[in-house]
C-alpha cells in the first residue's frame, strides 16, 4: 500500500514542480505577507521617530494675546507659525494637523485667577496627526501643571497637597508582547499560505487531470482509488507544509534584517511552535481542497471557489488583530480560529493552556479526518469525478 501511494506521490510532485503556477502559489506568494509587514513596520518605525524627533509645527491664532505660552512652547521645541484664515477648514482638509485658538480674553482670565480658555482644533479620525495632537495636548496640560504649581506657590501653599497619589507606572510588558501587537497581523498571512500553498496542486491533480484526459487512464490501473487519493492528499500537503515554513522563515528573517525602529523580532523556538500549531489546519487545507477540486467541473471553477475560501480561514486573523478574545475552551473548538489565537499567544510570550492546544489540534484533526474520508467517497462515485 505504502509502495503504491509513494509511487502516485512522487509522480504528482515531479508534474508539478515544473508546473509554473504551482511553483508561484506554493514558492512565490507565501512571500508576500511577510515583506508586505516587514515593510510597513520599517515604514511605521521611521514615520514615528520622524514625528518625534522633528519640532512640532504648531499654528496659533491670538498669540499675542498669551506671550508667556508661547514662550513655554517655544523652550519645548515647538516652531510657532502663523494660523490659516479658517483653522478648522484646514484641519478637516488636512492642510494642517493641529491649530491653536487663544481668544482675546486670555489675558483677562488668567490675571484674574480664573481657567483661562484656549481651543486646540483637531481632526480626531485622521490618524496621521494622532502623534502630532498628542504632542500638542501634553505640553498645553504640562504648562497647565506647571501654572498651578506656581500660583500655589505664591499662596504659601505646596503644589503636592493638589496630588494626593503618587501614580508610578510598572509596564510587565515583555519584548514578545511589544512585538506581538505589532505582529497582530501575522496569524492572517500564515492561514494564508497554508490555503495558498498546495492550492493548484490540488487543482491540477484533480479537475486539471479530469481537462487533460490523465485521469481515467490513472483510474483504471491496479491501485484503489482510496490510495490515489490519499497519494493526492500527501502531494498537496507537502506543497503546504513547505509553503508554510518559507512563510516562517521569511518573518524570521526580514524582522531582523530591514531596519526598522521598532524592534520586533521572532526567535526561532516561537516560529517552531507556531508550525506545530497549524500542523492541523494544513491537513484541514488539504483535504478541504481535494474535495472542493474534485466536485469542480473546470480548473477556472475549482480556482474560483479555492480563492474564495481560503478567504474565510483567513479572516479571524483580521478580526484578532482589531478585537483580541481571550482564550477559552469554546474558541479552541472552531477549526483554524483556534489556532489563530494561540498563534498569537506564543507571539506575546503569554503562557499556553495544554488542554487549549490539545482540544485545538483534535477538532482540527477530527474534521479534517472526516473531509479525508469524504474525498476518498467522492472518487469512488463516476458522477463527481466526470461532471462537466
Amino acid at each position: 500500500m505504502l509502495e503504491r501511494i509513494g509511487v502516485i506521490f512522487r509522480k504528482e510532485i515531479t508534474d508539478n514542480i515544473r508546473d509554473r503556477r504551482t511553483l508561484l502559489a506554493s514558492l512565490v506568494y507565501p512571500l508576500f505577507g511577510p515583506i508586505l509587514l516587514a515593510v510597513l513596520l520599517s515604514f511605521l518605525g521611521n514615520t514615528i521617530t520622524a514625528q518625534s524627533e522633528k519640532p512640532l509645527r504648531l499654528p496659533v491664532s491670538g498669540a499675542e494675546y498669551a506671550p508667556a505660552l508661547i514662550a513655554f512652547l517655544r523652550q519645548n521645541d515647538v516652531e510657532i507659525v502663523e494660523p490659516p484664515a479658517d483653522p478648522e477648514n484646514a484641519v478637516r482638509e488636512g492642510t494642517e494637523e493641529v491649530v491653536l485658538l487663544i481668544p482675546e480674553g486670555y489675558g483677562d482670565e488668567m490675571n484674574s485667577g480664573r481657567p483661562a480658555t484656549v481651543r486646540l482644533v483637531v481632526d480626531e479620525s485622521r490618524q496621521s496627526a494622532t502623534g502630532t495632537i498628542e504632542r500638542a495636548r501634553r505640553l498645553l496640560t504640562g504648562y497647565s501643571q506647571q501654572l498651578g504649581s506656581l500660583r500655589l506657590l505664591a499662596r504659601g501653599i505646596s503644589p503636592n497637597v493638589t496630588s494626593p497619589l503618587a501614580i508610578e507606572r510598572v509596564n510587565v510588558a515583555t519584548p514578545q508582547s511589544q512585538a506581538a501587537n505589532v505582529l497582530s497581523m501575522a496569524p492572517y498571512f500564515i492561514i494564508f499560505s497554508i490555503f495558498i500553498g498546495g492550492m493548484y496542486l490540488a487543482i491540477d491533480t484533480t479537475t486539471g487531470e479530469r481537462e487533460r484526459g490523465s485521469l481515467e487512464p490513472l483510474l483504471i490501473t491496479p491501485v484503489p482509488r482510496s490510495e490515489l487519493v490519499l497519494a493526492k492528499m500527501a502531494a498537496t500537503l507537502l506543497f503546504t507544509v513547505i509553503a508554510v515554513i518559507e512563510t516562517l522563515v521569511a518573518f524570521g528573517i526580514l524582522l531582523n534584517v530591514i531596519p526598522s525602529r521598532i524592534a520586533v523580532s521572532l526567535d526561532p523556538s516561537v516560529l517552531v511552535a507556531i508550525f506545530f500549531i497549524t500542523l492541523p489546519i494544513m491537513l484541514l487545507a488539504a483535504a478541504l481542497q481535494m474535495i472542493v477540486a474534485t466536485y469542480s467541473a473546470g480548473f477556472k471553477e475549482a480556482q474560483n471557489y479555492l480563492s474564495f475560501m481560503m478567504l474565510i480561514p483567513a479572516l479571524p486573523g483580521m478580526f484578532l488583530a482589531f478585537a483580541p478574545v481571550r482564550p477559552t475552551l469554546w474558541t479552541m473548538l472552531i477549526p483554524t480560529f483556534g489556532q489563530q489565537i494561540l498563534m498569537g499567544q506564543v507571539m506575546r510570550g503569554t503562557p499556553v493552556d495544554p488542554s487549549h492546544i490539545i482540544t485545538s489540534a483534535a477538532v482540527t484533526l477530527l474534521v479534517a479526518l472526516a473531509l479525508v474520508v469524504l474525498a476518498v467517497r467522492l472518487y469512488a462515485r463516476e458522477d463527481v469525478l466526470f461532471r462537466r
